[in-house]
């Protein structure tokens, strides 16, 4: 591992070429590069979670840690490593401090590989709209994480408003068992499913892109019954127009299935470690068509896949705002003094 602190982009796209060069690395090997915004309290999750994923994915890591962005002096921190503790990847960590944070991009950018996809995945809650991040316009792929938020479902409305083909969320990600396994039930039947019911808590994203996929795939609005005590999304039960029922409940890491006429099977159903999560949505770089409508008929918006791949960067100085919000203020405060 290298370090290099209170350096300059410069220096660390020449420290980068210096230790591929030693570890024998090449460009080629290469399949994607990574980008990973997040604060520093979870560094070493997402860390942990990409080099899982790079296992099955070879990348350039580059890892954005952005902070204070009003501090006065500019400053930037950076680790690099290759072939070392996060397995097979070349990373990059980079600290960027006061207004240099803002502009990540003149930092990342030289580091890209190329000739390569690049995706960016939001570790924490990624901005309302991403085309005020750079990093996201640049990106063929974004990865966001509606659970993290404070309000999950409001969150994935706003990623139905903002969205744009290539945009992904892992709440879908982690549906794909449940998804498999409900689809999986028709294989043998062809019978018209009239109704359908999700159990899940009410603030769950998964469940709600659950209800989505289940109104985009079968036409029906499915009815969600709030569980606030179950952990996560606990059960899906669909009924069919000859009168069979079939349920798919979760217990921990074990499903049932339940089909009207046969036996109950046990499946498994565990949660998968978000290195895992991360790892399949890297395995598609082109756009998730079902997802979009899933999303799309969740949020009762229609035409998502429709929509331009491309977005304009958008410039959003937080500083600005927050100047004009103590403006608007201190403005009120005078008036109220008169």
């Amino acid at each position: 591992m290298i370090g290099l602190w209170d350096t300059t982009g410069n220096e660390v796209v020449k420290a980068l070429a210096a230790e591929r060069r030693s570890a024998g690395g090449v460009a080629s090997g290469m399949a994607l590069t990574l980008i990973v915004v997040v604060d520093e309290k979870r560094v070493r999750e997402a860390e942990a979670a990409a080099t899982i994923a790079a296992a099955a994915h070879p990348c350039r890591l580059l890892v954005v840690v952005r902070s204070d962005v009003e501090r006065d002096r500019n400053r930037l921190d950076a680790e690099i490593v290759v072939g070392g503790r996060l397995g097979p990847c070349e990373a990059v960590v980079t600290r960027m401090y006061g207004r240099l944070a803002l502009h990540a991009e003149s930092v990342v950018m030289p580091l890209l590989v190329p000739d390569v996809p690049v995706v960016t995945w939001w570790h924490g809650e990624p901005p309302a709209e991403i085309a005020t991040d750079f990093l996201g316009v640049v990106a063929d792929r974004r990865i966001t994480d509606s659970a993290q938020a404070d309000d999950p479902i409001a969150a994935l409305r706003q990623r139905a408003r903002d969205y744009a083909p290539g945009d992904t969320d892992l709440a879908w990600t982690r549906i794909t068992p449940w998804r498999t396994l409900v689809a999986g039930a028709f294989d043998t039947t062809e019978a018209r499913v009239t109704q359908a019911r999700v159990v899940a808590p009410p603030t769950d994203p998964t469940a709600a892109l659950m209800c989505g996929w289940l109104n985009s795939r079968l036409g029906i609005a499915p009815r969600w019954e709030p569980a606030p005590e179950a952990p996560r999304m606990r059960e899906v039960q669909l009924s069919c127009a000859n009168g069979d029922e079939l349920t798919l409940s979760r217990d921990d890491s074990v499903a049932t299935f339940r089909r009207t006429g046969q036996d109950d099977r046990q499946l498994p159903l565990t949660r998968r470690p978000l290195g895992d999560e991360l790892a399949e949505e890297l395995r598609r770089l082109d756009a998730d068509q079902v997802y979009a409508e899933a999303l799309g008929a969740m949020a009762g918006l229609r035409g998502l896949q429709q929509r331009p791949a491309q977005r304009v960067h958008v410039w959003k100085d937080p500083a600005t705002a927050k100047r004009a919000e103590a403006g608007v203020t201190a403005h009120a405060g005078t008036s109220t003094n008169e």
